[in-house]
């Protein structure tokens, strides 16, 4: 069976007697001096991008550091692929090398992690060389390190220019031109000038990390030790640092790989596995199911699918995305949910679905050949009308239970959900949302999306389901996972099950969104009663009043709540849409940094001032907690201060304060937030703004969740300030 050279991975558990008979097939230990004469090798465009990060880098620093010169050090194993004339053929700056020279071209198959980190740790001391004073204008040619020309490290390594007119650069290692790393690799670290447009991902910024990586480390190293360090360096990495170089000639060998020989390697992830299996998949279909052109198409397809699954997993490179968590989702909206084991989804996917046995194992399809015709005609003595069928013969056909078109589906679905995966994490200044849909979006991710981020995703997906209706399901989810989790102390694993079985219900067009909406009301029943003889409606605040007051047990109220950054931060937002200008950043409003606060206690939790003193005159000591960690004495601000100033007295709060160097060490609460702001607005601060603020932000509450307390006297319940009403019943009997 005829394979193409790009689907060239699947990485299989071998027998003992298969590697014995697999490593007898391989070349002696090799250098990388010798793996680079006269071969040209390409990453092919299925693999995943680099991946190595810092633990990967210094490892490989410290060992070739501490490796002597006269001692050898396993690096790992090589798996190349010859690249068939057919593909290399197409290859415009590499193919004089290989015609007019000789130089074969390599896929490499495993080990890519590894000869990727020795190639930019070449191109670093190459920059090194350049770097020094005394090489400053010189040509690489005149550049030596030790009796190495930097024109021969290039050449040997990196670069050949084709002469005479040295116009066309040919790099000895790079990506296949469609894969996203391509041009990074050659413009940001070759350096190769007029790069254009590139494509930034996670996976490029660990090609730019890794040479920030050496070339510090190189500085460093050439500042303590000199040149001549460099050079034995040079030496180790190209001369002492040995592979096993498997080059695979079977076409079936080609499924057959080591996992890795590299301990220092990253493990592939069950997606790199998965799209192994289903290329292997391709392989197995007989000519009479699936002929070669289809074949070859569906390959493409599956590496077409991984590739942007890989390009939108890493296209946000400060924040990349998880495989497994991308793959479980998917598998939540595509197939039948089952709680089990956190791996279930994988050994599903690799254990019951796809699965060799699944091709071999066949089963009868009846089919029925085409009536070719139906003949209408009249009869001339009776008039009446007769139909003459020619020839329904049914045709029995053996099909594979897992058939081509299920797997093209399947690979095709997880293309299309990529992006919108992406987009739910990324929804700020998005240009494929809307600016409610990414308001919303924005929203369900600060307050924690927990298990509903499938829904959303299924949402994008479905086609018939428009922007108006996108909308309405994230309010309703929001609403949800407020009232149900953050007020109400629902375990995180309410409903999951059967929310996730909604979103593979509404992508299969079994569930709309008015529905799920309505199940998502029916399931908050249980926070909300209505009163005997009333038609109202209230919110059951008591799972929440016994949240909280373990929380003023253990010393903070409303100030350990979960949902009290994301409470506050929605109230200030509020403010903004009513009178503009930003001034709390959500990202550092909920960094946590030591021995500073983001939320303060206006009334300070110690009170050493001597108005607070007065202010609070007259109520027991134990009472005092109850105002301090109480909502309305809490305060987001626009800028975090150090603790300490929380004791400040409240008109030295309204006012910025400078330390003895005249330096702001603290914004005024009339110009802070806008919270700060309506703060300064209360001449005095005391027990009962604190109810009033209390108040204002559970009517706040009520306006945007959609919910009603009872009275006055059930808020102040809420805000453990009961005792206060209490007190002025006491007083307004006592004076009647």
């Amino acid at each position: 069976m005829e394979l193409i050279a790009r689907d060239l991975i699947c990485i299989f558990v071998l027998s003992e007697q298969t590697i014995n008979r697999q490593v007898r097939n391989m070349n002696e230990l090799e250098p990388l001096k010798s793996i680079f004469k006269d071969r040209i090798f390409k990453i092919p465009d299925y693999q995943r991008g680099y991946a190595w990060t810092t633990r990967q880098l210094r490892d490989f620093w410290e060992d070739l550091v501490n490796l002597p010169t006269d001692r050898f050090h396993y690096t790992g194993l090589l798996s190349l692929k010859k690249v068939d004339k057919n593909i290399w053929n197409n290859w415009n700056d590499e193919r004089w090398l290989i015609e007019d020279r000789g130089f074969k071209p390599f896929h490499i198959v495993d080990g890519q992690q590894r000869l990727t980190t020795f190639v930019i740790f070449i191109q670093a001391i190459s920059e090194q060389l350049k770097a020094i004073p005394e090489n400053k204008d010189k040509k690489d040619e005149e550049i030596y390190l030790g009796s190495f020309s930097l024109k021969a490290i290039k050449e040997e390594y990196l670069v050949v220019e084709k002469p005479p007119q040295f116009i066309i650069k040919t790099y000895k290692f790079g990506y296949e031109v469609d894969n996203p790393s391509f041009k990074f690799l050659r413009h940001k670290i070759f350096l190769e000038p007029d790069s254009g447009t590139i494509q930034e991902t996670f996976y490029t910024l660990n090609l730019e990390n890794a040479k920030r990586f050496f070339k510090e480390n190189l500085q460093n190293y050439f500042d303590k030790y000199g040149l001549s360090e460099i050079e034995a360096l040079f030496k180790k990495v190209t001369q002492n640092m040995m592979f096993n170089v498997y080059e695979i000639s079977d076409d079936f060998d080609v499924f057959v790989a080591f996992e890795t020989m590299n301990n220092r390697g990253k493990k592939l992830s069950n997606l790199e596995l998965l799209k192994n299996r289903l290329i292997y998949l391709t392989t197995l279909y007989d000519e009479k199911e699936l002929k070669n052109d289809e074949r070859i198409s569906l390959r493409e397809k599956i590496n077409d699918a991984w590739k942007e699954v890989y390009y939108q997993l890493g296209r946000n490179k400060k924040n990349p995305l998880n495989d497994d968590d991308f793959l479980v989702a998917h598998w939540i909206m595509y197939f039948q949910y089952t709680r089990e084991k956190g791996d279930d989804y994988i050994r599903f996917l690799l254990e019951q679905k796809f699965t060799p046995q699944n091709i071999y194992a066949k089963t009868e399809v009846r089919l029925s050949s085409i009536q070719e015709f139906e003949e209408v005609r009249e009869d001339e003595d009776t008039d009446q009308e007769e139909v003459e069928a020619n020839g329904e013969e049914e045709i029995i056909v053996m099909r594979s239970q897992l058939s081509p078109k299920e797997i093209e589906d399947y690979v095709n679905s997880l293309k299309s959900a990529a992006v919108h995966w992406y987009n739910t994490h990324n929804p700020v200044n998005n240009l494929d949302l809307t600016a409610q849909e990414s308001l919303w979006i924005d929203r369900l991710n600060r307050i924690g999306i927990i298990y509903f981020r499938p829904l959303v995703t299924v949402a994008f997906l479905n086609k018939d389901i428009n922007s108006d209706k996108r909308v309405e399901l994230l309010k309703a989810i929001e609403r949800f996972i407020f009232i149900t989790f953050r007020l109400s102390r629902a375990f995180s694993t309410y409903r999951n099950s059967e929310f996730y079985r909604a979103a593979r219900q509404l992508r299969n067009g079994e569930l709309t969104i008015n529905s799920i909406i309505q199940r998502l009301n029916d399931r908050m029943n249980y926070c909300f009663y209505t009163p005997e003889n009333s038609e109202e409606t209230y919110f059951d605040y008591t799972y929440f009043q016994k949240f909280i007051d373990k929380k003023f047990k253990s010393g903070g109220g409303f100030y350990y709540w979960n949902g009290l950054r994301y409470f506050l931060y929605e109230y200030e937002m509020e403010k903004v849409r009513q009178r503009g200008s930003q001034k709390i950043d959500w990202k550092l409003f909920v960094k946590s940094e030591k021995d500073k606060v983001s939320v303060e206690h206006i009334y300070p939790q110690t009170p050493t001032h001597k108005i607070w003193k007065d202010s609070f005159k007259g109520y027991k000591k134990s009472q005092l907690p109850f105002f301090q960690g109480s909502l309305g004495n809490l305060l987001p601000l626009s800028q975090s201060i150090n603790s300490s100033l929380q004791n400040d007295c409240f008109e030295d709060k309204k006012s910025a304060k400078y330390n003895d160097k005249k330096e702001k060490i603290r914004q005024g609460y009339s110009d802070g937030s806008h919270s700060e702001i309506e703060v300064s607005g209360y001449d005095v601060w005391n027990s009962d703004t604190i109810l009033d603020r209390g108040n204002k932000l559970l009517e706040f509450m009520e306006q945007r969740w959609d919910l009603k307390f009872e009275d006055d006297t059930a808020k102040a319940e809420l805000l453990f300030l009961d005792f206060m009403l209490e007190e002025e019943e006491e007083l307004r009997t006592t004076e009647e």
